[in-house]
């Protein structure tokens, strides 16, 4: 007797279909709680090897997926995109009673596998790989917010550094948020406070010839606000804010590389030239356990660089990436590529080489097709290393 669990995941809830040989025995609506994945398990419990089927609905369904784990279940967790396409041609009506029993009936046509259980450092790294990359985000808005209100206070403040980013900097920042802060200072006590605002020892003559800097741009400088204006307090709020950002960004990386660095393939992507621990640690935990792929075009489908092709008649459409998968993954890789292709001058690589034979041959100042074209060459790269446990070696890949 073939018993097959078809649940339809919400937030709060979840539709639960049993069906038995294809036909329907049992329905209910359990909570996503405790109480309701205890009557999922009494159920599961009274049948030989079931077979679970659900959509996966982001941190929705993480807590099914946990419990199933937890209890030594095997389970089917589909993308919506496919669950989409393999149930619109069996239902006329959408529900999410119906979307359950219509994913149990699929199940008996279909025979899905169950999908692969990777092991729980993959889904470490994954949660880690997303603070980060949200971590990114809230730096970038913060450094945006920062760089608008400078232009109200102190605007020339940003040619005081090579760079507008660092510990350094924004410890300046919200030292001199004005120029009046800095005018109103003697020599001596305008070198104390530079000294003071850096955690990193620096000599006297920097010291002196960032002070001098600093009353040279306050003497160019018109401020539009007065130094009692709130805005004050907001530019030291975001300079604050950036270098608490940065830091908790990296203790997340760090945590990240305790983690990867037991994984043979951490060792193996950071043969590839071009590619550091960060890349590293952000593409093991997006793309997971790589071996359960069967074949490089299965991750460039998982990541949405698989192709659109339209044919119709005499007309022929342009493709396109469908952009249908991973966006976080897409867009560590498409940085990647342009990594490798600046570490190639000191460090060659075969990916790198194509890279900028494409180039040559293009037509169109666009890099753009010639950065997606690299990285599916650099997937099957990665794919084929990782499989066969291989470093990465130059020589070997550019005869093949």
């Amino acid at each position: 007797m073939r018993a097959v669990f078809g649940i339809d995941v919400s937030k709060a809830s979840s539709e639960v279909a049993i069906l038995l040989n294809g036909e329907k025995v049992h329905g209910y609506t359990m909570p996503n709680d405790a109480i309701g994945l205890g009557r999922l398990l009494d159920d599961l419990k009274t049948v030989y090897n079931p077979e679970i089927v659900f959509e996966a609905t982001g941190v929705y369904s993480r807590r099914l997926q946990a419990f199933l784990e937890n209890n030594g279940y095997a389970y089917t967790r589909l993308n919506p995109l496919e669950a989409k396409k393999q149930l619109d041609s069996l239902r006329v009506r959408k529900t999410d009673k119906i979307d359950a029993e219509k994913l149990a009936q699929s199940q008996f046509v279909l025979n899905r596998k169950s999908t692969y259980a990777q092991e729980e450092v993959y889904q470490q790294l994954r949660d880690l790989s997303r603070f980060y990359q949200n971590l990114t985000e809230d730096i970038v808005r913060t450094k945006n917010r920062l760089h608008k209100v400078l232009q109200v206070t102190f605007p020339e403040l940003e040619n005081l550094l090579a760079s507008q980013t660092g510990e350094q900097y924004w410890n300046l920042v919200m030292t001199f948020p004005c120029k009046d802060l800095v005018l109103e200072l003697g020599q001596d006590v305008l070198e104390n406070m530079v000294r003071d605002s850096t955690s990193k020892r620096i000599s006297d003559k920097r010291v002196s010839e960032l002070a001098d800097k600093l009353t040279e741009l306050a003497d160019q400088s018109y401020c539009a606000v007065k130094k009692t204006s709130p805005i004050m307090e907001e530019v030291r709020y975001y300079a604050q804010e950036l270098l608490r950002l940065t830091e908790r960004r990296q203790i997340v990386l760090d945590e990240m590389v305790t983690l990867a660095q037991p994984l043979p393939e951490y060792e193996i992507l950071l043969s590839i030239p071009g590619i550091a621990e960060t890349t590293a640690t952000s593409i093991i935990g997006e793309l997971g356990d790589i071996r359960r792929f069967q074949s490089a075009n299965q991750i460039n489908a998982f990541i949405g660089i698989d192709l659109r092709h339209y044919e119709s008649g005499n007309f022929l459409a342009k493709e396109h990436i469908t952009k249908r998968g991973n966006p976080y993954a897409r867009k560590i890789l498409f940085k990647c590529i342009h990594n490798i292709a600046s570490a190639s001058h000191t460090n060659p690589c075969h990916i790198a080489d194509f890279y900028e034979k494409r180039k040559r041959q293009s037509q169109t100042a666009s890099t753009k097709p010639h950065t997606i074209a690299s990285m599916h060459r650099l997937i099957r790269t990665i794919h084929y290393l990782i499989t066969h446990n291989q470093l990465y070696d130059y020589n070997l890949a550019k005869s093949q």
